[in-house]
């Protein structure tokens, strides 16, 4: 049961056709990963480069390129692992079908992991610029290990306890790092930190493992959301069916994962260097900052290494996958993880931080003759401060008594839901001085923004519409109106100038003259853009610019908006300034030419004819 390595894992793939062979030159700077994204798009198979241009090892893309394929990999555990968490989520699942819990067993006993003589691991050795060098967006700093499995324990608490497997992007080259120098970004409210913090607090350099490779459930569990002090490499067990082998080693100071393909082993150095940019998921660049440095003291990998690798950039991505695959299985304990909270759902179009949608429960005062935001508020406090909820930017909520067939992945119905019963006199609640994602350059600094909690509940409010209808004049360089959705349009606004922390008085002069607009109670969301054609395509492009691109606090507006006791508030519509702004990341674009390039690649007769 669960595969030993990833060879093993290849070995199965291609035996039922999930694996194809290209043997011929594909450049890692740039052209590799275009080809990637677009074997995703394709739901391509996984493809193994063999003749990748400046290094001797094989580079894997798309393993977790469907969820099909996702579920094939784990089918051997996937029933149980999901019996386990369900249970964990509601007990009583033990007494319903007691039949099922005899799985468990087996289950359990591979969670812990288990400890071996031999690495195959630490058969060879090499340095860190024979490594393959894959550089995904021409912008980027340089090459990046795009799926890192990176391992650190608390120096307060040795052992797999206090163990984090964590996967935070890890530079290669590039900017002023020395040769045996390599970066590492991690970004706020990550495992990993507390293990910094720890070690910095004691004086002491923090002993750092970079994995690459193995057999695949290690990838996973690597981004599944645990609580603080729960090991990944337990979870690694329980989904991959079998217990992970670790060995001791009197060269390295923490454990060594057995069977990955790749080991760099190093410390962190006391003092940061600058790191990309690189493109990130968000669909944007994240820019140059100061971030730690690993010094690496040893490169090692096994015999016939293969190394696996992602692209990541504007949703939907591979990433994309592991999210909706990890949504899938911590889905039953939403409610036990966030009180008051039945289901919760970070909007991948959006870029997944910026946007939480979230059905709660309304049990305060159900003798109150109308029904109104009060435990949904402390709910959205609740998701702002447990797990990586923490991190979102707009947290939309409703209330399952409402409509008891609302779903938060349902983000249009959502939506419309919410719309309809918002009061804007009462619903908004902004936390104005807040610590946001690293990725999101809206806010007022890195790691710097503002939150809004947007919660609604009760009857509806107003009829959402269809047609714009008739507006009063704009102001100057406010242009073409366009629906998007019942009840949400938006329109062109003049291209952004303003420095950062700073409201448009143009936005506002558009808010003073929608006042006089019949029809802005149809339409109780409007936001300002760019370009209006591009939002209208479709829903995923407006949540996208809509809410990557809008700073809560700086960039809400609102028809006859004013401030009472600290609270904001305004009339429909509220209006949110969706814009790039100077201060911006960059949005991600290909290379025309790679992307001429790598057409001809799928060409007829070209190597990759037939796989996109």
């Amino acid at each position: 049961m669960g595969y030993v390595s990833l060879a093993d894992c290849l070995a199965d793939l291609e035996s039922h056709g999930y694996l194809k062979y290209v043997d011929a030159p594909v450049d890692p700077h740039l052209e590799l990963a275009a080809v990637q994204r677009r074997l995703f798009r394709a739901k391509a198979p996984a493809v193994l480069f063999t003749g990748v241009k400046g290094t001797i090892f094989p580079m894997l893309a798309n393993l977790f390129g469907t969820r099909e394929r996702l579920r094939f990999l784990f089918r051997d555990a996937l029933d149980a692992t999901d019996f386990l968490l369900k249970t964990v989520a509601e007990p009583e699942e033990f007494f319903k079908r007691p039949w099922r819990t005899a799985r468990l067993a087996p289950a359990l006993a591979h969670i812990s992991p288990r400890r071996v003589s031999h690495a195959s691991v630490l058969e060879r050795r090499c340095t860190p610029a024979e490594l393959p060098r894959l550089t995904c967006w021409p912008q980027d700093g340089g090459p990046f290990i795009t799926l890192p499995l990176v391992y650190t324990e608390n120096p307060g608490k040795s052992g797999f306890a206090g163990a984090n497997l964590g996967m935070y992007r890890v530079q290669l080259a590039g900017n002023n790092y020395a040769g045996d120098e390599v970066g590492l970004h991690y970004q706020i409210h990550r495992g990993i930190g507390v293990h910094h913090a720890a070690a910095l607090e004691k004086g002491q350099a923090l002993p750092v493992h970079i994995f690459v490779g193995g057999p695949p459930c290690l990838s996973v569990a690597a981004v599944m959301p645990l609580p603080e002090g729960l090991s990944e490499l337990y979870f690694a067990g329980l989904l991959g069916g079998r217990r992970t082998a670790c060995a001791s080693s009197a060269d390295f100071p923490l454990p060594v994962l057995a069977e990955a393909d790749f080991f760099l082993s190093g410390h962190i150095l006391p003092d940061p260097k600058p790191e990309g940019p690189f493109g990130d998921h968000l669909g944007y660049y994240s820019l140059r900052h100061d971030f730690p440095v690993v010094r690496v003291t040893a490169v090692h990998h096994r015999a016939n290494a293969v190394w696996p690798f992602t692209v990541v950039g504007r949703p939907p991505q591979e990433d994309t996958v592991f999210g909706d695959f990890i949504h899938e299985l911590t889905a039953p304990l939403a409610p036990k993880i966030f009180h008051g909270i039945r289901e919760v759902h970070a909007v991948d179009a959006a870029g997944v931080h910026p946007l939480l949608l979230a059905v709660g429960n309304e049990r305060y005062t159900p003798y109150e003759a109308r029904r109104r935001p009060r435990e949904l508020l402390t709910a959205a406090l609740h998701l702002l401060g447990t797990t990586q909820t923490a991190l979102a930017k707009y947290v939309l909520l409703a209330v399952g008594e409402d409509a008891p067939g609302l779903r938060a992945r349902d983000a249009d119905a959502f939506l419309r839901h919410i719309l309809e019963r918002t009061d804007f006199s009462r619903d908004l609640h902004f936390l104005t001085r807040s610590t946001t994602d690293t990725l999101d350059y809206t806010g007022f600094a890195l790691h710097e923004g503002s939150k809004l909690i947007w919660a609604s509940a009760g009857e509806k409010k107003r009829e959402l519409g269809n047609e714009i209808g008739e507006i009063p004049p704009l102001p100057a360089g406010f242009t073409r109106m366009r629906v998007v959705m019942p009840g949400v349009a938006v329109l062109r606004g003049p291209k952004h100038s303003l420095s950062r922390d700073t409201q448009d008085s143009a936005v506002e002069a558009l808010a003073s003259t929608l006042a006089s607009w019949a029809g802005r109670e149809a339409f109780p969301l409007l936001a300002v853009v760019d370009d209006p054609d591009f939002c209208t395509e479709n829903l995923n492009n407006f949540f996208w610019v809509a809410f990557t691109r809008s700073d809560p606090a700086t960039d809400s507006y609102g028809v006859h908006s004013r401030t009472r006791a600290k609270h904001w508030f305004c009339e429909a519509p509220l209006i949110l300034d969706a814009r790039l702004k100077p201060f911006h990341a960059p949005p991600l674009e290909e290379d025309p030419a790679v992307t001429s390039a790598v057409k001809k690649l799928a060409a007829p007769g070209g190597p990759l004819h037939g796989f996109y």
